[in-house]
């Protein structure tokens, strides 16, 4: 796992990226969590000629736990839902990157109440990556 200098955690799939998100999209539901989309980037850029390695963003939450962080910051709905990107790079490493909670606290200046509400990220894309089923 890697977090870089503006606070996206980065952690290395097993998978490919099809079963990295189908993977994901399971442990969302199992954790009765809504699944509002997968966009395929990388489809997108095929459809227009275009080629890039698999590329999945997988939007999520709980309108439960996000609207109270965004009633308390409302410029937070720019990064809620919460996101997971899956991508493989070009030579077919597959990772999962998304916005690290503690940036997103920091960023709209959250209290730890409110940063609890988006910490579920972490173990849902640690159970994600986990090389047991």
């Amino acid at each position: 796992m890697t977090i870089d200098s503006e606070g996206i955690v980065t952690k290395r799939s097993p998978r490919s990226v099809g079963e990295t998100v189908s993977r994901l999209t399971r442990l969302i539901e199992d954790r009765s969590l809504t699944l509002f989309a997968v966009i395929d980037h990388s489809g997108a850029a095929k459809g227009v000629g275009m080629e890039m390695p698999d590329t999945k963003l997988v939007i999520f939450g709980s309108p439960a736990a996000g609207t109270p962080v965004m009633l308390a910051s409302p410029l937070a709905a720019l990064d809620l839902p919460l996101k997971v990107l899956v991508r493989a790079d070009p030579d077919g490493n597959v990772s999962i990157s998304y916005n690290s909670p503690s940036y997103l606290a920091t960023r709209y200046h959250l209290t730890d109440d409110l940063r609890s509400h988006i910490e579920p990220i972490e173990s849902i894309t640690d159970a994600t990556v986990a090389a047991s089923p």
